[in-house]
C-alpha cells in the first residue's frame, strides 16, 4: 500500500474535524455569529463544492523575501497611526457606537488552526487572531467575549470592511500599500513568512524544487500573488485555506503554500504532512479596520501595545502557536507616522 493510500482513511476524519464548524453546527446558511464564542453559522464560500481549481501557471521565478515595502508617500507599509496613549472610548468615538450597539463585529476565519478555528467539541472560534479580538472587545465593552463573529473567506477581508459590514478584520491580515489604499491597518501585531506543506515523503524542499508541481493557495491573497510568479509551477486557487488541505489530501496537489501559521496548523492536523523550505516572503499580519475610521486605528494599536506590555501577547503565542513554531519570538515593534 502506498504512502498516499495510506493517508485516505485519514483524509474523511480529518475534513470533517476541519469542516464541521462550517457545516455541522449551523442551523442555516448565514455569516453572523450574533452570541460571541457560542452563535453558530458560516460562509457558504467555506464549501468545498465552490472551489473546483483551475491551474494556472506561473510566469517568472520569485522565491526571494520581499524586502520592506515602502508606499507611495514614503512611508513603510507597516507604518500605523500612533495611539497617542492608553486606549480610551471617547463621547461620540467609533467605539462609543460600538459600546452603544453592544457588541464588536469582527471578520474572521472558522477554518485556519492555531490562528482561527472552530473547536469542534464545544463550537466556539478559537486561535491565536481571535485572541487579538478579544482583548478589542475588552477594552471597549469590557467583555471579550462581546463579538460577533462574521466567518469569511481569504477574498472577503477588504470588502466587509470597505462596506462597513464588521467593525475590524483579524484574518492573518498581510498589511501592504495596495491594502491601504481600500482600508486602514494596525500596527503589526505578528510576523509570519511564506513556506510550503508537502506530503512526509516528498523530496520536496522549498520552490527550487516545485517544477511541474500543482500547488494550492486560496484566493484573494497575496501567497497566491506570489505563487503565480514562480516559474513552472502550476498555482491552483482555492476558495479557502480548508479547500487547500481537502485537494491536498485527496492527492489533487502537491503542495500547500502559505503563512508558516497556517501550514502549522495543517501539520498538526496531518501527521503524514511537514512544512518545509526557508520563509520567502513577510508577512505582517495587521488587523484591518475601515479607512474612514482613524480614532479606530489608534484604539486598536493601543490595545495592541497593552496586550504586548501586560504579557497577554506572549501567553497567547505559547498557547497556541509554540508547539508548532517554537518558543515565543519578541513581538513585532510597532511602527508609527502614518495620518489619515
Amino acid at each position: 500500500m502506498s504512502m498516499r493510500t495510506a493517508r485516505r482513511p485519514l483524509v474523511t476524519a480529518l475534513v470533517a474535524l476541519a469542516l464541521v464548524g462550517v457545516t455541522a453546527c449551523a442551523p442555516q446558511p448565514t455569516t453572523e455569529l450574533l452570541t460571541g464564542t457560542a452563535g453558530l453559522g458560516s460562509s457558504a464560500q467555506e464549501s468545498t463544492q465552490d472551489a473546483a481549481p483551475q491551474a494556472r501557471s506561473g510566469g517568472a521565478a520569485s522565491g526571494a523575501v520581499t524586502a520592506p515595502q515602502d508606499c507611495a508617500d514614503g512611508r513603510p507599509a507597516v507604518a500605523s497611526m500612533d495611539p497617542g496613549g492608553s486606549p480610551e472610548v471617547t463621547s461620540g468615538s467609533t467605539m462609543a457606537a460600538i459600546r452603544e450597539r453592544g457588541a464588536l463585529r469582527v471578520g474572521v476565519s472558522a477554518d485556519t488552526l492555531l490562528m482561527g478555528s472552530r473547536n469542534p467539541f464545544n463550537g466556539n472560534i478559537e486561535g491565536f487572531d481571535i485572541d487579538v479580538a478579544r482583548q478589542v472587545a475588552d477594552a471597549i465593552l469590557g467583555d471579550p467575549d462581546a463579538i460577533q463573529f462574521r466567518v469569511i473567506t481569504s477574498g472577503d477581508r477588504e470588502g466587509v470592511l470597505q462596506e462597513h459590514e464588521v467593525d475590524i478584520v483579524t484574518r492573518a491580515f498581510t498589511i501592504n500599500c495596495d491594502r491601504w489604499e481600500n482600508i486602514a491597518f494596525s500596527a503589526e501585531y505578528y510576523h509570519s513568512g511564506q513556506k510550503l506543506l508537502v506530503p512526509s515523503t516528498s523530496d520536496v524542499t522549498g520552490i527550487d524544487d516545485l517544477a511541474g508541481k500543482r500547488v494550492c493557495a486560496p484566493d484573494g491573497t497575496t501567497t497566491l500573488e506570489r505563487l503565480q510568479e514562480w516559474e513552472g509551477v502550476e498555482a491552483v486557487p482555492a476558495a479557502t485555506h480548508t479547500t487547500c488541505l481537502v485537494l491536498f489530501q485527496q492527492g489533487a496537489v502537491d503542495a500547500i503554500t502559505g503563512d508558516d501559521t497556517v501550514l502549522a496548523g495543517f501539520a498538526a492536523q496531518d501527521p503524514y504532512a511537514q512544512v518545509v523550505g526557508d520563509a520567502v516572503s513577510d508577512e505582517p499580519y495587521g488587523v484591518g479596520i475601515p479607512a474612514d475610521q482613524p480614532d479606530m486605528v489608534r484604539f486598536v494599536n493601543g490595545v495592541l501595545e497593552d496586550m504586548v506590555s501586560g504579557g497577554q501577547w506572549e501567553q497567547s503565542y505559547d498557547r497556541w502557536l509554540g508547539d508548532a513554531l517554537g518558543p515565543a519570538p519578541a513581538a513585532p515593534q510597532p511602527v508609527y507616522g502614518r495620518t489619515p
